[in-house]
């Protein structure tokens, strides 16, 4: 028998994960992962870029709301920020344990690798975990919507139904 008890976790210690992305707009690709990743975490930070090499085509308020609008009722579990600076540290700072990055493509993992390994010298306590993007999704990519969408292609299915009326409303507009 041994003088000390053996380290147990505790049951109500939370697990928190950080999915960044500039969102513009969030997809189906997006939510699935979303979904999928709350089956490994307690709660998800949804983590809104503003990255200055693009012109999005939403502004940063406009693309807060559709994805809080995406998730009505479940805001115990799912919080949505605007995020500048360092994403790692933005995910050290709220407690989140990893950062989601959803792949497509092999493509997608060489760029996607070398970013985890930077934060992950940056901040040993941050580990990234990829999610592969569901099958139905792996064509899209919130270009591809926007491009569709700005000559007149149908992508409904294809992002939230309150997405698609913003898409027609912002390309209708002269």
């Amino acid at each position: 028998m041994t003088d000390y008890e053996p380290f147990v976790p505790e049951s109500t210690s939370e697990s928190i994960a950080v999915y960044p992305g500039t969102f513009d707009p969030i997809t189906n690709g997006h939510l699935d992962i979303i979904h999928r990743g709350l089956s490994l975490f307690d709660r998800i930070i949804i983590a809104v870029a503003s990255n200055p090499a693009k012109q999005p085509l939403f502004s940063l308020e406009e693309r807060l709301k559709m994805i809080r609008d995406c998730f009505s009722g479940e805001e115990t579990r799912i919080e949505v920020e605007d995020v500048t600076g360092l994403l790692v540290d933005f995910a050290y700072k709220r407690g989140a344990k990893a950062i989601i990055r959803g792949l497509r493509a092999v493509s997608d993992f060489d760029y996607e690798f070398q970013l985890a390994l930077m934060n992950r010298r940056i901040e040993r306590e941050v580990e990234t975990v990829f999610l592969m993007t569901g099958f139905r999704w792996i064509f899209i990519s919130s270009s591809i919507i926007k491009d569709a969408a700005r000559y007149g292609g149908d992508v409904s299915g294809l992002v939230p139904d309150h997405v698609c009326e913003k898409l027609r409303n912002r390309y209708l507009q002269p």
